[in-house]
């Protein structure tokens, strides 16, 4: 056994003088986990800002001039006064998001409890903004009639406090970081792996292992615990540099429970490169498998979209895959600060999922071994 382990441990050395040998692979990885999740984290943005925003005032009273004022940076553009018939060429010229409509006589009916009504013209084509700015333009209107119109015409039944746990101020780039980080490891880890094992058929590196006195299973175990260190010092980095130092996104759980469930996750994603790489014949296949494959891993793991808002049927087919248990555990351990007492079942999964696709990579294996001789 200790002879096994031994061979295990040199030939994954073997493989990270390999990958180290190997300029465009590190300079792939070192951008993966730095710039690139940077420039996602701080580009692509869910909440509003800076939405360019018109509004029709015919009322000039002293209601819709605050009602104009509250529009303020950095979620709406400086709102820009423009006339009743300007609105139909505005919006097809897409010069604003929203167009908000101020009938005459508006604060004369609210404050005679009329109930008047409001117009807001949505750009809906910028669908996030369109969809998060109506809720904050509502949100300004009510706050603001309700603070301008005397008490006796409120009629506010209740006052509800709305508190958001885990990210008090609704800011995308906390979401966005670490998801981009963990969607980072699913795609270099399956990457690496199996173009590992394709660089050593290419290179007819693989012919020399047949002579040497390894087993298959020990050529596959040190592809994954070569590519999986490196993957995991990566990803543990820009976690700490990245997201915590640069984005100053808090991070609330363990980082060492974060380590353990990534060297599991490896395990499974990791045996799953080598899986497809061992029905490829070219590194050019093994990238066009690849492709569809990460995408559908990174879309539908609840990195995205939550698990939730997906048909039944397609929540328990994604039970199959590693990454819709690791992005759970993830967000439970750097979110929420879960132990290891609540994300212990995910863990057991992904031990699981790893034995499958490790068997049936060794098996693949096996057989493409079999074939080179």
């Amino acid at each position: 056994m200790w002879g096994s382990l031994n061979r295990i441990l040199r030939l994954g050395i073997k493989e990270l003088y390999s990958l180290k040998a190997d300029p465009v692979m590190m300079v792939l990885i070192v951008y993966t986990f730095t710039i690139a999740v940077y420039t996602v984290s701080t580009g692509a943005k869910f909440e509003v800002e800076n939405a360019s925003v018109a509004v029709v005032d015919e009322d000039r009273s002293m209601l819709s001039t605050r009602l104009r004022d509250a529009l303020l940076k950095p979620f709406f553009k400086e709102p820009v006064l423009i006339d009743a018939s300007e609105v139909d060429a505005a919006m097809d010229a897409g010069r604003y998001v929203f167009v908000l409509e101020i009938p005459p006589k508006f604060e004369e009916d609210a404050i005679a409890g009329r109930k008047p009504s409001l117009q807001l013209d949505i750009d809906a084509t910028a669908m996030s903004q369109a969809g998060n700015g109506a809720s904050y333009i509502e949100s300004i209107i009510m706050q603001e009639v309700q603070t301008a119109l005397p008490a006796d015409v409120q009629s506010q039944p209740i006052n509800l406090v709305v508190s958001a746990q885990f990210n008090p101020n609704l800011q995308s780039t906390w979401f966005t970081s670490v998801m981009q980080v963990i969607n980072n490891i699913t795609m270099l880890s399956v990457i690496l792996t199996g173009a590992a094992l394709i660089r050593e058929r290419e290179h007819g590196t693989i012919e020399r292992l047949l002579v040497m006195p390894v087993t298959p299973h020990e050529i596959v175990l040190s592809k994954i615990w070569a590519n999986g260190l490196v993957i995991v010092v990566a990803a543990v980095l820009s976690l700490l540099i990245v997201v915590k130092w640069l984005l100053a996104v808090p991070i609330a759980g363990s980082i060492g429970l974060f380590v353990l469930s990534a060297v599991l996750y490896q395990f499974s994603v990791t045996a799953l490169g080598i899986l497809i790489a061992t029905t490829s014949s070219s590194m050019a296949q093994f990238g066009l498998i690849v492709m569809p494959v990460l995408i559908i891993m990174n879309l539908l793991s609840g990195s995205t979209t939550p698990m939730d808002s997906m048909p039944p049927w397609l929540q328990y087919a994604m039970q199959i895959s590693p990454s819709s248990h690791f992005v759970s555990l993830a967000q439970a351990i750097l979110y929420r600060g879960a132990d290891i007492t609540a994300v212990w079942p995910e863990m057991i999964a992904l031990v699981t999922i790893g034995i499958v696709f490790f068997i049936a990579a060794l098996i693949r294996f096996r057989g493409a071994l079999a074939d080179a001789q």
